[in-house]
């Protein structure tokens, strides 16, 4: 009888929590910052803004990170995102301008980058290979629970305390990491050093899963960006509830995810997940009422729960330890881009035609995520499933 393989350790909790923390101050901020724009002067056209410019900056830096990560400096790039992180809420709070906002907002951008990459990099080092797409399943959970806790969280020190309550939690909450990074002990990766090279900056194996979240990603850009003032315009239950109802419904994808990914690949994801995203979008878009808004929530919940830790599975699976830095940062630069350009999109279409034409816009690239996928993910060498289907012949 073979041996289970151990996927728990120290480290891998001290990862977990790091990265929940780092969304924790992402989320409560993102969710809330529209809000915020507002209350500095700004439409939500220019929140969009701010939004894509977030995320423009973390894709211009990821692809650097990477390669920064695969020449060994996993704890170093980690330890300047985090202080980065903690910092710019604190600017936020300091300078109060949008033209200074709009500054800080891309240092945060760049910071979270520094971050994220880093966590999924060191998580991917330490976890098992027989149990990888659990045990990233798991080390996403962070994320899951973050969502549900921190824009609910954000929303709530925003209404009753004010900004400056909202952005010192956000840099509280990452003082708290920097602690536990310096408990953390990261496995010894051997990598032979290489030279800064465009071509190499991004994973070619990591492309079709990356595409795939990309497109996907627009649709979760828009939620994460807008629900909850499309909450208070259609005199719904709060931003918060939404964003509760629907981590909850990711946390229980997150516990089951990896083993089916594992077990019979992602394809079954890249289906049904893009499938609940766009009904969830419809049923917003063309009868909102609090019934379709929690049941929009639990199917968004669904969709991103299953979807996204399938595709980073996929996107780094076949990567040996020296490009696992840039197979991540392929992942998380198409994420940035499809939550950036999703929020900008959207926030340009709600100043046009209103919330409801946005959702039913947006709908449409769940579709065509499903198709990027059976174009060029589904038989793909990265794919869980055809690695399965190759192994059944």
């Amino acid at each position: 009888m073979q041996k289970e393989v151990k996927l728990w350790n120290r480290d891998f909790v001290c990862i977990i929590i790091i990265n929940f923390l780092v969304f924790l101050n992402h989320l409560s901020i993102l969710s809330t910052f529209p809000f915020y724009i507002e209350y500095l002067g700004g439409s939500e056209a220019v929140a969009g803004m701010a939004a894509a410019l977030f995320s423009i900056v973390a894709v211009l830096c990821r692809p650097f990170i990477g390669w920064m990560l695969d020449n060994g400096k996993r704890k170093a790039i980690l330890v300047v995102g985090l202080c980065g992180m903690m910092l710019m809420p604190i600017g936020y709070l300091v300078l109060g301008t949008l033209f200074l906002a709009f500054v800080c907002r891309m240092v945060h951008g760049a910071s979270l980058a520094f971050s994220n990459t880093s966590t999924a990099t060191i998580a991917t080092d330490i976890i098992p290979r027989p149990r990888f797409a659990e045990g990233m399943g798991m080390f996403g959970m962070a994320t899951a629970l973050a969502t549900a806790v921190a824009p609910a969280v954000g929303l709530a020190l925003m209404e009753k305390m004010g900004f400056g309550m909202l952005f010192l939690f956000g840099a509280f909450s990452i003082a708290i990491a920097l602690v536990l990074f310096l408990m953390l002990k990261t496995p010894k990766i051997e990598v032979q050093k290489k030279p800064l090279n465009i071509k190499g900056l991004l994973d070619k194996d990591a492309i079709p899963a990356s595409l795939t979240a990309l497109i996907f990603m627009f649709t979760y850009g828009a939620l994460e960006n807008f629900a909850a003032k499309f909450a208070v315009e259609q005199h719904l239950p709060s931003g918060g509830i939404f964003f509760a109802i629907m981590a909850v419904t990711v946390l229980v994808m997150r516990l089951t995810a990896g083993k089916v990914t594992d077990r019979h690949g992602e394809s079954i994801f890249a289906y049904s997940c893009n499938i609940a995203m766009f009904a969830a979008f419809l049923l917003l878009g063309l009868c909102p009422n609090t019934v379709t808004y929690i049941l929009a929530a639990v199917l968004s919940g669904f969709g991103f729960g299953g979807l996204e830790p399938a595709l980073q599975s996929m996107a780094v699976a076949i990567a040996p330890p020296e490009n696992r830095g840039s197979a991540n940062s392929t992942f998380l630069c198409a994420y940035d881009i499809g939550i950036g350009v999703g929020g900008g999109i959207a926030g340009v279409l709600i100043s046009s035609f209103g919330y409801g034409k946005m959702f039913v816009i947006m709908a449409v690239f769940n579709i065509l995520s499903i198709v990027v996928y059976v174009l060029i993910g589904r038989n793909h060498p990265s794919s869980f499933t055809y690695r399965k289907k190759l192994a059944a012949k």
